[in-house]
């Protein structure tokens, strides 16, 4: 792992740009180095930060971005909890990415068989053994789980899949599908959004440590990539860590 930065700023407005410019800066790199960008979303307030703060300058270029998704519930896409639905109406509709980019689970399939079908993942950024991707961006929930990987779930301890099922998560819908850890670690850089003060115990567990197994967002620690953990004042209130004090504007 190239190491790990945490950076706190006063609030998730002050956050966004950061997040957005850091978007825009390691799609140029990319593009520039292999042509293409990679990115994988996640959802919750993710979706309109993201695409509130990448809309700001309206000349953005989405031409060879691929895009896929972190986790994804099982429900039809114009269903209020699709990821892709969301991103979709608030951002896909709004820059130029090519439908071809954007690869999005088939939520027709029974559980099983639509992990197996969004392995396609590894055929459209077939680099490595798993799919290497330029950038993911994280989210957090208050227990700690990240993508749908739950604390203490079996999946925590995938080795082989790309895509793995979820028919029994804690936080409903029930039934999805996530990236396993080996996908989330295989990243060039992996980008962590976490706000408000209902997260400031379990960060603190996160980011310093814990008695027990460790959270499943703790557990992501890139191979060779970068890591950020982008969070609010709020959110950073327990921590006791060395951290980054940003403020409105900062690039990373």
């Amino acid at each position: 792992m190239a190491g790990r930065r945490v950076a706190v700023f006063p609030s998730s407005e002050d956050l966004g740009p950061t997040l957005a410019d850091l978007v825009r800066s390691r799609a140029d790199r990319a593009i520039a180095s292999r042509g293409r960008f990679t990115l994988g979303l996640s959802g919750g307030s993710l979706v309109s930060m993201l695409s509130r703060e990448l809309l700001v300058p309206p000349d953005l270029d989405c031409s060879r971005w691929v895009v896929g998704f972190c986790d994804e519930r099982l429900v039809p896409v114009d269903h209020p909890e699709s990821t892709y639905g969301q991103y979709k109406n608030k951002l896909f509709s709004k820059v130029n990415i090519p439908e071809s980019g954007i690869l999005a689970i088939d939520s027709s399939l029974p559980v099983k068989e639509c992990a197996e079908d969004y392995a396609k993942l590894k055929e459209a950024i077939p680099e490595d053994d798993f799919p290497v991707f330029d950038l993911l961006l994280l989210g957090m929930g208050p227990d700690g789980h990240t993508c749908s990987l739950f604390p203490e779930h079996p999946l925590l301890e995938e080795t082989q899949k790309i895509v793995a099922p979820i028919d029994d998560s804690p936080k409903p819908p029930p039934q999805r599908v996530t990236m396993t850890l080996p996908v989330v670690n295989s990243a060039r850089c992996v980008t962590f959004v976490s706000t408000g003060g209902s997260k400031a115990s379990v960060l603190k567990e996160v980011l310093e440590g814990r008695k027990g197994p460790a959270f499943p967002a703790a557990l992501v620690v890139p191979t060779n990539g970068e890591l950020f953990w982008l969070v609010d004042a709020p959110a950073a209130a327990s921590l006791t860590i060395q951290v980054e004090r940003l403020g409105l504007g900062a690039k990373l």
